[in-house]
């Protein structure tokens, strides 16, 4: 059974659905929806969303995550309009902007990121735009690509410590997710970066605070440290769930180590309260 602290209300109120309601008309698909995010319902109301850009369909097989595997579609090129539309017209401040992994593409996506901050710039001049990046298979142009499309905060997550690799990301590597933050922080000095990290698979307390030393060391800015829930049935197990006290600590740590922004909590998630986190470092 889950703590207490885990438990949330269900989704409801006018800015929900009247954001649910925008989502289904311009046919988008939001990450609050296909990894059955427990923050859904305090984001919709707050008139924040994360948007999932290339499809609902994933190409690689991480062991921690719902949305949907296997092999993906073509391009929809008219996504990044729409999603300026449904930016404008749900009026939103701050967007964050993620997708699929899609190893299919010979630029993993990138093109369709900067495609999208583009349309977003055209049509809401005064929207912050955080981008949730896979990691391109590694390769430096798409990476750049990105960057060159001036987002105010990129973001990708390290998810979990190295030894649980095989089993939480088998198609991904952790030296490459941090040599992704190091080389984003040399492209652009000036650049905001974030990642995150999940707890309760199985990491040893030692293994989270070296995990945290690296994410520094790769100069990153911002760090948010959640708890993981097994979002379906064949989804990886819940190990353990660590305590609000628990998270402090690791606050105070991230702290330590220089973070200019970390948020750590059970309900935390990479996307999740993203305005105010980047408020005080992009002001």
């Amino acid at each position: 059974m889950r703590p207490k602290w885990l438990r949330v209300k269900l989704p409801a109120g006018r800015n929900y659905h009247e954001i649910k309601g925008v989502l289904r008309e311009k046919r988008l698909h939001t990450v609050c929806e296909e990894a059955i995010c427990p923050n859904i319902g305090e984001c919709f109301e707050k008139r924040t969303a994360t948007f999932l850009i290339l499809g609902d369909t994933c190409t690689r097989q991480c062991g921690f995550c719902a949305v949907k595997k296997g092999s993906p579609s073509g391009v929809d090129r008219e996504e990044p309009r729409r999603i300026a539309e449904a930016v404008k017209q749900i009026e939103l401040k701050y967007i964050v902007i993620t997708s699929v992994t899609r190893d299919d593409l010979s630029d993993g996506g990138a093109s369709a990121y900067a495609e999208t901050i583009k349309c977003i710039r055209e049509q809401v001049k005064d929207c912050k735009i955080e981008v949730l990046i896979p990691d391109f298979g590694g390769v430096s142009i798409a990476l750049e690509t990105v960057i060159n499309a001036r987002p105010d905060v990129l973001n990708h997550n390290i998810e979990t410590i190295p030894r649980l690799y095989p089993q939480v990301r088998p198609m991904a590597s952790y030296e490459r997710s941090l040599e992704l933050l190091k080389n984003a922080r040399e492209k652009n000095p000036f650049l905001t970066t974030k990642s995150g990290l999940m707890v309760g698979l199985g990491e040893k307390w030692d293994e989270i605070i070296n995990a945290m030393h690296d994410i520094r060391n790769a100069g990153c800015d911002m760090l948010t440290i959640g708890q993981y829930l097994s979002p379906k049935r064949n989804a990886l197990l819940i190990e353990r769930y660590y305590t609000a006290d628990e998270f402090e600590l690791l606050q105070l740590e991230g702290e330590r180590l220089g973070f200019h922004h970390i948020e750590s909590g059970p309900l935390v998630r990479s996307s999740y309260h993203a305005k105010m986190q980047s408020d005080n470092i992009l002001a």
